[in-house]
């Protein structure tokens, strides 16, 4: 709709403007036809009385005064109507635009993981921000800009043909030649501008990728090596930006030369007219006056093609985000059961990776998939997994890197699906299959503490009210208590209304873990899963949250995976796992009597750490002896 009122706003100020020639050819023609002092230009009698009253010759200066104030006031007329069209314009396209980031923002929120395993965080950054900002400044000017120049052309063209036919046909003949060089060169320029934004978007990643590791860079001594390899990124674009601004150079300095031969014509072929008689010298004032409105909107309908050509490629790249299928899109009609009591049944579980191919990748070359080889190889995660964990009871996965366990948690919080994805069996939670149930509600059912704990950089209470804002202060804090860090909260000196710096830096690896701990506490969900998140606390820490555990016994379905056998060895029951498969299964006594490799494990830490501790106190990881990090 203002869209609508912004292009008649923009018309009323075209013809408005469309006047100012009329006027100057009828004081022009009304002069050297008045040459014997006869002038006249409709003038009220008011006005030459006053300017005769003054001692001036009436009939020249009183029309003079009239053109001049009507070419002042038509001009101030139409800047206003021009002010509405462009703060019309600017409305409509920033409403637009608001609801366009709006919309890439929440549908990448609701886009499956596998859609991020495939993408460069960097370059959604670019898409979101860019990208965006791009289509922002080609709906907010050139939209309305293009109209205004078809309407030029519209509107101008009877009206020269009206003043002469000769001359308007001077006036428009290169005008095709212009509109034919500038849409040539958009077919070309759009190709360029892709490679631009692809180049863009890989540097955007060496810098994301360098700042949120420059701990990593710093401790391994790699600050020259990023170095040069951001210059890389940043070489490459600065090629393809110079080919770009070439090509645009090229480009402004023929549509140039075009209208500058185009009013060159004008004023030749009008000039020789005027001369000859075939035409009025206010008429050739007038041809050129139309002729500069005409030609040089027009060539500036090459910088619209222009930002043409940068919104196309744009809002392709948004296009691929927005028009990507849903995580949910198959929730819609799922039945939405009441809260789960927490049992879980995995029957014939079977899981594998595809990798994607470049034909099936839609985020252009700057992603990670696109570096990966032309293959649809099932890579087997989980094979033949069967096992049952009753409402309220605890489960322990151990295995060495790589054996599924973070996988079979994914699959759990449905972030991916054991069917369409190469898999086979099921997941059944209170009886109703996983696949079934819509991934809101299952995820709202479930509190988990990943292996890479993130907060955001925000107060610490914030960080923990993630999963449940309106919990109570003493709820908040009895979470805490429980997975140790209230201690440590209360001896910051702005406690729970702490910043912390990004993904928690401010925090050591161990407060990190147990502020996630207190999270998924607090949010207190049926089913509680905690993905190696005592790595990083001390044995004496780990002992208190796991004694805060095991007095919640009975609360919460638990899912430990753990390395140190002294996270795991209170659990109802045990999965040694190894390559997908489930190796060993039982309670801690049933796996040391069977004497397999969970026993081997056990008899190492009771080599390397005494006999005589409690299982509680051993350090012990499958896999090899490690002492857990201080947090």
């Amino acid at each position: 709709m203002r869209y609508g009122f912004a292009i008649a706003c923009m018309a009323i100020g075209i013809v408005l403007v469309f006047l100012v020639p009329q006027i100057t050819k009828q004081v022009i023609d009304g002069f050297v036809e008045g040459a014997d002092g006869s002038y006249t230009f409709l003038t009220p009698g008011w006005l030459d009385r006053l300017v005769g009253g003054v001692g001036l010759e009436s009939g020249l200066i009183s029309a003079l005064l009239v053109a001049g104030s009507l070419i002042l006031g038509l001009t101030a007329l139409a800047g206003t109507f021009q002010y509405l069209r462009g703060r019309l314009a600017a409305q409509a396209s920033e409403g637009i635009l608001l609801r366009l980031r709006r919309t890439v923002y929440s549908r990448l929120m609701e886009l499956p993981a596998s859609f991020f395993d495939k993408s460069d965080t960097g370059d959604l950054v670019q898409r979101c921000t860019s990208d965006v900002e791009t289509v922002r400044l080609f709906m907010a000017a050139q939209v309305v800009e293009l109209g205004r120049s078809a309407l030029l052309v519209a509107c101008a063209t009877p009206m020269l043909f009206y003043l002469d036919t000769r001359l308007a046909w001077v006036t428009l003949c290169l005008l095709p030649i212009i509109v034919g060089y500038s849409l040539i060169f958009f077919r070309r320029i759009t190709r360029i501008f892709k490679d631009v934004d692809e180049a863009e978007g890989r540097m955007t990643t060496a810098i994301q990728e360098n700042l949120t590791g420059i701990r990593v860079v710093r401790s391994f001594g790699r600050q020259d090596f990023e170095t040069e390899k951001f210059a890389g990124a940043n070489t490459d674009h600065r090629g393809k930006t110079l080919e770009l601004m070439n090509i645009l150079a090229v480009f402004w300095s023929v549509s140039d030369l075009l209208c500058m031969a185009q009013a060159g014509l004008v004023l030749f072929f009008g000039g020789y007219w005027a001369l000859t008689g075939d035409i009025t010298l206010g008429t050739m004032v007038a041809f050129t006056q139309y002729a500069s409105l005409i030609i040089w909107p027009v060539r500036q309908m090459g910088r619209t093609l222009i930002d043409a050509g940068k919104a196309r490629v744009a809002l392709k790249r948004l296009r691929e985000i927005l028009l990507h299928p849903l995580e949910n899109e198959d929730d819609t009609h799922k039945p939405h059961p009441g809260a789960l009591k927490g049992a879980i049944r995995v029957q014939d579980l079977g899981f594998s990776f595809k990798r994607a191919t470049e034909d099936e990748t839609s985020l252009g070359d700057g992603n990670k998939a696109a570096t990966r080889a032309k293959d649809d190889v099932d890579r087997p995660i989980l094979s033949d997994l069967s096992f049952e964990v009753p409402a309220g009871s605890t489960l322990a996965l151990l295995g060495p890197p790589g054996s599924g366990k973070s996988v079979l948690i994914q699959l759990l919080l449905r972030l991916y699906d054991y069917e369409g994805e190469g898999g086979e069996g099921s997941i059944q939670l209170d009886g109703m299959d996983l696949k079934d149930l819509p991934r809101p509600f299952v995820r709202d059912q479930i509190g988990v503490v990943l292996q890479d704990p993130f907060l955001y950089a925000k107060t610490i209470e914030s960080n923990l009210r993630v999963g449940r804002t309106s919990a109570e202060d003493d709820l908040v804090q009895a979470a805490t208590r429980a997975a140790a860090i209230h201690d440590s909260i209360e001896g910051f000196d702005l406690g729970y209304q702490t910043m912390l710096g990004e993904r928690g830096v401010t925090l050591s690896g161990g407060q990190k873990q147990r502020v996630a701990i207190a999270r998924a506490l607090l949010k207190d969900s049926p089913i509680l899963i905690l993905d190696d998140a005592l790595s990083a606390v001390d044995t004496e820490t780990e002992q208190h949250i796991l004694k805060a555990l095991q007095a919640r016994r009975g609360r919460h379905t638990t899912i430990i995976v753990a390395h140190r056998l002294s996270s795991v060895a209170h659990a109802d029951q045990i999965l040694v796992m190894d390559s997908g498969r489930i190796k060993e299964q039982g309670s801690h006594s049933e796996l040391l009597a069977k004497n397999g490799s969970y026993a081997r494990l056990w008899s190492m830490q009771s080599t390397l750490t005494g006999a005589g501790r409690a299982p509680l106190e051993t350090e012990t990881k499958v896999g090899g002896a490690s002492p857990g990090s201080p947090s």
